[in-house]
C-alpha cells in the first residue's frame, strides 16, 4: 500500500491547475500544455507525484487523481468508462455493460466490454482491479452509438439496437445465449424496441451469423414479425455456424443454418 507523501508548494500549485484543467485524466500531453513545460519535463512531474501518491498511474503516461480523502494511491479506477474511452478510442462501451445502462437487464457485470478499432495485443487488460474485455472492430462498423456523460467526461456507449446486433455477433459480448436471449426479450418488450432498425443495423455490419441468429430468436420469440424474419431469411449466407460458438451443437437448423445446443432442442 502507498501512502501519501507531502509535496512542496510548487508542486502543489501545479498539481491544482492540472487538477482544475483536466477531467477524469491526466496524460502527459495535458500536463506539459497546462504547465507549458516540455513532455520529459511533465513526464518526470508526474511520475515524481505519483511516487509520493498523489495521482496514480493507470497506464504509461496515463494517470487519474486519487481523491483527497484517500490514504492510499492505491484506489480502484472511479469510472472505468472514461478509462476505456481515454486508453482504446475511437471506442464506445457495449455488451452486457451497455445493456445495463439501457436498463435491458438486471445482471451486474464487473468487466467493462468496450468495442475499438484498435488492435491490442492483450485483449482482457486489468486496470487497477477492473478487468476489460476488448473486440476489434473496423472502423465503418463504428456506427449506432450514443454520446453519455460521465461526470464532466463524454463517452461513447451503443445504443439500444446496436448493443443487440454486437451481442448477436458475438454471443460472449453478453455473457452466452442465454443471457444474450434474456436482454433481447427485453429489448422486444422495451420503448427502445426498433425491429426495422435491428434489420438495417445488421445489413450495416454484414456479419451473415448475425442473421442466423436473429432471425432464429425472432422466430422463436416474436412470430409476428414476419417481414423482419422474412428479411433475415432472405439475407442467409452459406454455412453453418452455431448459436453460440461456446457451447457444443447438437441439432442444424436447415431453415436458419443454425446449430443449436441440445437445452435448445425442446424448445423448438
Amino acid at each position: 500500500m502507498k501512502t501519501l507523501a507531502g509535496i512542496g508548494k510548487k508542486d502543489r500549485e501545479r498539481l491544482s491547475e492540472i487538477f482544475r484543467e483536466t477531467k477524469g485524466t491526466i496524460s502527459v500531453k495535458d500536463a506539459a500544455d497546462i504547465l507549458n513545460v516540455s513532455s520529459p519535463d511533465a513526464a518526470k512531474m508526474l511520475s515524481r507525484w505519483a511516487k509520493k501518491g498523489w495521482i496514480s498511474r493507470v497506464r504509461r503516461g496515463l494517470y487519474v487523481r486519487v481523491p483527497l480523502e484517500s490514504r492510499t494511491s492505491d484506489v480502484p479506477l472511479e469510472d472505468p468508462w472514461i478509462i476505456a474511452d481515454r486508453l482504446f478510442s475511437p471506442c464506445y462501451i457495449g455488451g452486457w455493460g451497455a445493456a445495463e445502462y439501457w436498463d435491458l437487464t438486471e445482471q451486474i457485470f464487473r468487466t467493462v466490454v468496450v468495442l475499438t478499432t484498435q488492435k491490442p495485443r492483450d485483449r482482457a487488460p486489468v486496470i487497477k482491479g477492473t478487468s476489460f474485455m476488448l473486440r476489434t472492430i473496423s472502423e465503418k462498423a463504428l456506427f449506432g452509438t450514443k454520446p453519455v456523460w460521465k461526470g464532466q467526461v463524454k463517452v461513447s456507449v451503443s445504443d439500444p439496437t446496436r448493443t443487440i446486433l454486437d451481442m448477436l455477433a458475438d454471443p460472449k459480448l453478453g455473457g452466452g445465449i442465454r443471457p444474450t436471449a434474456d436482454i433481447f426479450l427485453s429489448y422486444l418488450k422495451s420503448e427502445n424496441k426498433n425491429i426495422q432498425l435491428l434489420i438495417d443495423y445488421a445489413r450495416r455490419l454484414d456479419n451473415g451469423a448475425v442473421f442466423k441468429r436473429l432471425g432464429f430468436l425472432l422466430e422463436r420469440y416474436a412470430p409476428d414479425q414476419e417481414a423482419a424474419i422474412n428479411d433475415c431469411r432472405a439475407s442467409l449466407t452459406k454455412g453453418n455456424v452455431r448459436l453460440d460458438p461456446s457451447l457444443p451443437a447438437d441439432r442444424l437448423v436447415t431453415r436458419w443454418r443454425l446449430w443449436i445446443p441440445q437445452s435448445w432442442i425442446k424448445e423448438n
